[in-house]
């Protein structure tokens, strides 16, 4: 799978050395001909959201943190929502791909609680604009592969890079096995 498209996983391969992106899953909620944007599913934040959005922690999936979506914007936030019914898109929600959304996080909360399976917040995102991301998959750095509804809502994200390349057919689920350090091999 090269294309991308909302609901697709970018995967860093063994030659992103870029810090933001090192062994990180982005789960892309916006593709167009002018760019791309989505946000980074395992790299978790120790600030609760309790902390800095009144009202949502009740809703959030947990660990109840916020979670790094990305070098872009991160005084700001997105949220990734799961439907428990696809039938009933509440208020503030943006259809991304199944079940699968984003919330506004300006909707009161009251709107949302109980139409929502999960709900997890980042902060800032992940952006590229016209071509670039084309160029960094053509240049090997980015696997791109399906996903799975869960893969946002993970308690504990910490295994998602190797588990989503685990579950890939062919070759590309031998990558969940490299080493950290290729030298100690």
């Amino acid at each position: 799978m090269t294309d991308v498209a909302p609901g697709a996983l970018l995967v860093a391969t063994p030659e992103l050395h870029d810090p933001n992106f090192v062994d990180t899953v982005v789960l892309m909620l916006d593709v167009t001909p002018e760019g791309a944007l989505g946000v980074v599913l395992n790299r978790p934040s120790p600030v609760l959201v309790a902390e800095v959005l009144d009202g949502w922690a009740g809703v959030v999936a947990e660990p109840e943190v916020l979670f790094r979506g990305g070098p872009v914007s991160t005084e700001g936030a997105i949220a990734v929502a799961l439907l428990q019914d696809p039938r009933d898109e509440p208020v503030g929600f943006r259809h991304i791909v199944g079940r699968l959304g984003v919330i506004d996080l300006d909707t009161p909360v009251e709107l949302v609680d109980g139409s929502l399976a999960g709900l997890r917040v980042f902060a800032g995102y992940a952006g590229w604009g016209a071509q670039q991301l084309e160029g960094e998959i053509a240049g090997g750095d980015w696997y791109v592969v399906p996903s799975e509804e869960s893969d946002a809502f993970r308690q504990d994200p910490s295994g998602l890079w190797r588990d989503v390349l685990r579950r890939q057919p062919g070759d590309l689920a031998w990558h969940s096995t490299r080493p950290l350090d290729p030298e100690l091999n």
